[in-house]
Parts: C-alpha cells; sequence; structure tokens
C-alpha cells in the first residue's frame, strides 16, 4: 500500500492529472482493484510465513532447528512474496497504460512503478529484517553458532544508498526527462524527489550506523570487562551478518577463558598453586633443579583402627576436616602441599619458589597445625620435620607429570613423623631445621634426644615442640 502511494504521488508530481482525464480514472480504479488484491494476497502469504518462522511464540516453546532456518529466511521469503505482488501489479498496469495512453506516457509510468516497487521491496527487507531483532538472539543460539552470516554489512549499506539515494535520483532524472511533462511540473517533482532523497537517506543512513555501532559498542566495552578479569561477560547475538558472527566469537572466547580458567583453578588445587603456575611459565618439562628445602610430613596415629571403628564417609570428613587445617597453615606460610599419602600430607618449604625463611616457615606451620587438630579432638596426629637439599621438579614422562621432592630431607621428615606420634608434643624436628631458624622461632622448641632412624646409621638430633600456645615470633609481626 506504501508503494502505490508513492507511485501515485510520483504520477501527481509528474502532472500527468492535467494532461489525461477518464484514462487516468480507469488506471486508477484498476490500480485500486489490484491493490486490494494484492493486500489481500500478501496478508495471507505473510501471515502463513510467520506460522511457519515465528509459531513458536505463540505456545511460549523453544524454537527447533528448523524454526531457527525459516526464521532467518524470513526477510528473504517476504520480500520475494512482495516483489511478485509488485511484478503482477507492474504487468497489469503496464497492460492497461499501453491500451489506455500514449507509449511516452505508458512507458513513463511503467518506469515509475517499477521505481516504487523496487522502493517497496527493498524497505520491506530492510523493515522485517530489523523486526526480526528482538528474536534474532534465540534463533541465533539454536541455528549453528559458526554458519557463514546470512546477510552482511555491505549488503545493507549498497541497500540503503540504493532506496535512499539511486531511486529517488533515478526517479527525479525520469521526471526530468519527460516529454509530455511540463516544465514547471519537472522542477516541482525533482525538487520533491531531490529532498526525498536528502531526508531519508539521512535518516536510513543514522540508523544504519547506530546498527553496526551498538553491537560494536557493547562488544568493546565486554572487551574491556574481559580484559580487566571479569568472566561473566555475554554478548547478546542478535544479528545475522558478520556482526551476529563476530558477537559469537565474543562469546565463545570468554567461555574458552571461562574454561581455562577452571582448569587453572583444578590445576592449582591439585597441584599447588606455586607449582601451577610454575608449569604454566615454562611448560611441562621433566627439568628439576637441586633445592634446599624444608620438609613437613603429618599423619594420623592410629588411623587404621580409626578406619575400622567408624563409617568409610565419618572418617573421609575428620580427613578432610584435618586436612583444610594443613592446607590452610601451609599456604598462610608460603608452603606447598605436595601431596596426600591417604591419611598423611607432605608439606614443602623452599620449592619451588626458594624462601629465606623456609625453616621458620615450617617450624610456625607445624605448631599452628598441631594445636588447632588437637584443639578439635577428632584426630591425633604426628608431625616430622627436616630440612635439606632434594631434587625437586617434575617426575614421569611426557603423558603424565608430578612434581615432587626426592631426598634424604623427604624420608627422614617421614621416619620423624612416626617418632613424633609418641611424643608429648606430637612434633619432632631434626637439629639441622632447628638450625636453620631464626633465634624467636628457636625459643618454641627443647632438645628430645638423638633417635635411630631406619635406613641410617648414625643416630638423629631432635628437637621437640612445647605445647605453649602458638603465637607469630616477633620477626614475623
Amino acid at each position: 500500500m506504501g508503494g502505490a502511494v508513492v507511485v501515485a504521488l510520483l504520477i501527481v508530481l509528474g502532472g500527468a492529472p492535467h494532461r489525461f482525464g477518464a484514462q487516468l480514472g480507469t488506471l486508477l480504479q484498476i490500480l485500486a482493484v489490484y491493490v486490494v488484491v494484492a493486500l489481500l494476497v500478501a496478508v495471507r502469504g505473510v501471515l502463513a510465513l510467520r506460522r511457519r518462522s515465528l509459531g513458536w511464540l505463540d505456545t511460549s516453546s523453544a524454537p527447533t532447528p528448523d524454526h531457527a532456518r525459516h526464521t532467518l529466511r524470513l526477510p528473504t521469503e517476504s520480500t520475494v512474496l512482495i516483489g511478485s505482488l509488485w511484478a503482477g501489479g507492474i504487468l497489469a498496469m503496464s497492460g492497461s497504460a499501453f491500451a489506455l495512453l500514449p507509449v511516452w506516457e505508458a512507458l513513463g509510468g511503467t518506469l515509475l512503478m517499477t521505481l516504487g516497487g523496487l522502493a517497496t521491496v527493498g524497505y520491506n527487507y530492510l523493515f522485517v529484517e530489523r523486526a526480526l531483532r528482538p528474536v534474532m538472539a534465540t534463533i541465533l543460539a539454536v541455528d549453528t553458532p559458526h554458519a557463514p552470516p546470512r546477510t552482511s554489512v555491505i549488503s545493507r549499506l549498497i541497500l540503503t544508498w540504493v532506496l535512499t539515494s539511486a531511486l529517488p535520483l533515478a526517479a527525479a532524472i525520469a521526471l526530468l526527462h519527460y516529454p509530455d511533462a511540463a516544465p514547471p511540473d519537472r522542477i516541482r517533482a525533482a525538487t520533491y524527489l531531490a529532498a526525498l532523497g536528502l531526508v531519508s537517506g539521512a535518516l536510513a543512513e543514522t540508523l544504519l550506523a547506530r546498527a553496526v555501532a551498538q553491537p560494536i559498542h557493547q562488544m568493546r566495552g565486554a572487551l574491556r570487562r574481559i580484559g580487566q578479569g571479569r568472566l561473566d561477560v555475554r554478548v547478546p547475538v542478535d544479528d545475522s551478518s558478520e556482526i551476529g558472527v563476530l558477537q559469537s566469537t565474543v562469546n565463545d572466547m570468554v567461555r574458552g577463558l571461562q574454561e581455562q580458567d577452571r582448569l587453572r583453578d583444578l590445576f592449582g588445587r591439585h597441584v599447588g598453586r606455586d607449582v601451577a603456575q610454575r608449569a604454566l611459565d615454562r611448560g611441562a618439562d621433566l627439568t628439576g633443579e637441586i633445592r634446599e628445602i624444608t620438609a613437613l610430613f603429618v599423619d594420623v596415629t592410629n588411623s587404621t583402627a580409626l578406619a575400622h571403628q567408624i563409617s568409610p564417609q565419618e572418617f573421609v570428613d575428620k580427613l578432610n576436616r584435618l586436612l583444610a587445617e594443613v592446607i590452610a597453615a601451609t599456604e598462610s606460610h608460603h608452603g606447598l602441599v605436595n601431596k596426600f599419602e591417604g591419611d598423611a600430607a607432605l608439606c614443602i618449604f623452599g620449592a619451588p619458589v626458594a624462601r629465606a625463611d623456609a625453616a621458620d616457615s615450617a617450624l610456625h606451620a607445624a605448631r599452628q597445625i598441631r594445636d588447632r587438630v588437637l584443639a578439635d579432638g577428632e584426630l591425633d596426629i604426628g608431625i616430622g620435620l627436616a630440612t635439606g637439599p632434594v631434587f625437586a621438579g617434575n617426575l614421569g614422562t611426557d603423558q603424565r607429570l608430578e612434581y615432587t621432592v626426592i631426598g634424604d630431607a623427604v624420608n627422614e621428615a617421614s621416619r620423624l613423623t612416626d617418632l613424633a606420634k609418641h611424643t608429648p608434643g606430637r612434633i619432632l624436628a631434626s637439629d639441622a631445621v632447628i638450625r636453620a631458624a631464626s633465634e624467636p622461632e628457636r625459643e618454641y622448641w627443647t632438645p628430645h634426644g638423638d633417635c635411630s632412624l631406619k635406613g641410617r646409621t648414625l643416630p638423629t638430633q631432635t628437637w621437640e615442640a612445647s605445647r605453649r600456645p602458638t603465637a607469630p615470633p616477633a620477626a614475623w609481626v
């Protein structure tokens, strides 16, 4: 109907009513009849296309892949329908015009109707595509995310230029060269068409620029938040052109970063955050280095008997609460919980990050673990500490790696743990650990005596922690 009004306006601007009488009335009657018939066909056809493409909206159900494909084709299919009706109307009106009017008048009318039809078809495509934006995000989520774009920004730019500049200028040229039109009619028609082109061009280009700039602005804001470390970002995918593909790509990138962050967090939980960062910085290799570390070994007393007395789940719950204390104390003193061995745990201080206060950190962490675990009263433990050079690095093959420490200090700490279970203070440290500690920390320790450890020919001088409340030494405050 809008296109018919445009054609009628062009005919009036061209001065046709002054040149024709009854013939023009007959043509207008034919045009009115065809417009009514075409309107009924168009409404019926568009409603059928809507039911097939957007029927899922009426039932509040999720769209299927078939719905998605039909919805994406709706601008093209509706445009083909409107274009077919316009083609029929142009043929009917042109035949009538050639029968009732002179050849030049008939040719001019056919040209104006063709221009009006092209404008209607083009605006219909842009209008339907714009009207689908509210549901496009849902549709594109159902359809293949990486499918080629259904439209392009270039095609929209070209179509907008044709509708707002090329067609008005072509109509103005046709009217200016219309041989039977009076000069005042030509000038008036050309002036109106030029003004129409200026106004419609400015309006259409503004809308098109906003349609392109708004999603780009959203994506720029999303990328800025991603750069700040926020991964809860999602860009709405509501465009079927390259912009929609870019929106989908940003969301895919966010999902990939979320997965990497989740894997990094899981990796850090399994091997320790320092080891995880070392692996990320250096890659997975089988290299290692000799480090001076302090090993802290924690083991549960009478765990076999306890596991027999209570249910497995209850035993695991107790162990988890114990290990939570071990992890908290170790990490708060910049140590690494290297591994869990059943109901025991190996913690190391001085690797993978070297620390000058490794002995102090380990000794204070041991006292903190002992005090908190014994205060809870759920489990009894023994803790052994030893200092010495060890191999610290990845052990295994290219298929499976584990960061670990291997050396006499680890074995010594394990042996001291078994003895510590039977001492009042529940902690035994080798003489090397105490000698490496600072003077404020040594005040918490008393000599325990020489102990014979399995696999050693010489006795090991040991120290026992007092049962005084654990407080940070003055050097740590």
